[in-house]
């Protein structure tokens, strides 16, 4: 019963074997193989467009190394307070852009909308020499809080950021579970509202290690070959990220593995919220639950190994718990009746 990561996971057994298919023969290097060569075409066909794709092996090279591409050393990157790339990537994007600052903005349940982005514009002193340039907005789908954008949010923020020359960065560790919740396609999601480089996750929702930066506009990315060699991401023998991500997409794999988490985080959150004295922190929207739970509650499911991760202040009583592809529902079951016995023998 672990709910304490997507990223505890193991690898799909179809990934698994597209790995062990890889593995046969020789096979040029540095991306030069077939199998990376069909990802590509595979990327273009899930997207409805040509788009420029790069495999890198995790979520904040991807992240990290597509921002650099939109913003220099004195750029400004609006982000939300949240956001991955604030909280959990070390400096990486600063790193990687030369110097660029973060620009923070709030929002409830792990979203900012078009008004506070506008508001944050029209405060940043474009073309002042002593202020950081605004240069790129990076939201997050889902977001640090298991939420999702509509495709009408994200085309709000993407004009914004276009009318003022920024350019837009989707952050898509959990991107799968943002589109098989919202039910859209990948293109509304994305370039059709406006979104010009996408980090695209699998390996939270079953790939070994495997990630995407997918330009949306290939002109945007004439440099980005020597960015991801300089950052260390050229991998010599890159059939095996590419083996990933091929069967990632086929057959709808992401999909499916995406709309499994999604239910078996439906239905933890709900049984989770029925419980006398429970409160969900934010909507349920993608494969994360953000809980308030009394103290019993919690020390009953810890007890009974029960894997998730309290959240915040000791004292708001909050955990997360996350789902994956290859969560069994006996699991949420059997976590549900701990929890719902814990409540009970405290009452």
């Amino acid at each position: 019963m672990n709910f304490s990561s997507d990223n505890a996971a193991g690898v799909a057994p179809a990934i698994m074997a597209a790995l062990a298919a890889a593995n046969e023969g020789y096979a040029d290097a540095y991306g030069a193989d077939q199998v990376t060569k069909a990802m590509e075409s595979a990327f273009d066909d899930v997207f409805g467009t040509e788009v420029a794709v790069f495999p890198v092996a995790t979520g904040t090279a991807a992240n990290a190394l597509a921002l650099s591409a939109l913003a220099p050393p004195w750029g400004l990157i609006h982000c939300h307070r949240q956001a991955h790339i604030e909280e959990d990537e070390a400096g990486a994007p600063e790193f990687y852009s030369g110097g660029a600052k973060l620009g923070l903005l709030d929002g409830e349940h792990g979203k900012f909308s078009a008004d506070t982005l506008a508001a944050a514009l029209a405060g940043a002193g474009f073309g002042v020499q002593h202020h950081p340039q605004p240069a790129a907005v990076s939201i997050t789908q889902a977001t640090e809080a298991g939420t999702a954008y509509t495709p009408d949010e994200v085309a709000a923020i993407a004009e914004l950021a276009h009318q003022s020359g920024l350019g837009l960065h989707m952050d898509g560790a959990r991107f799968a579970n943002a589109a098989a919740h919202l039910g859209c396609s990948p293109a509304e999601l994305t370039w059709r509202a406006g979104v010009d480089v996408l980090s695209f996750g699998a390996t939270k929702n079953g790939a070994m290690a495997a990630e995407a930066v997918v330009f949306f506009k290939p002109e945007m990315a004439e440099d980005f070959l020597f960015r991801r060699k300089r950052g260390g991401h050229l991998f010599s023998k890159m059939r095996y990220l590419s083996a990933q991500l091929a069967a990632y997409l086929a057959d709808d794999l992401w999909l499916v593995n995406a709309r499994h988490a999604n239910r078996c985080a439906a239905a933890l959150a709900a049984g989770l919220a029925a419980i006398p004295g429970a409160r969900l922190a934010h909507p349920v929207e993608a494969n994360e639950i953000f809980v308030h739970l009394p103290e019993s509650v919690l020390a009953g499911l810890e007890g009974a190994g029960v894997g998730f991760h309290r959240w915040g202040p000791a004292a708001e009583g909050q955990a997360r718990f996350v789902t994956a592809f290859d969560t069994d529902p006996a699991d949420v079951d059997r976590a549900l009746a701990i929890a719902r016995e814990a409540a009970n023998s405290n009452q």
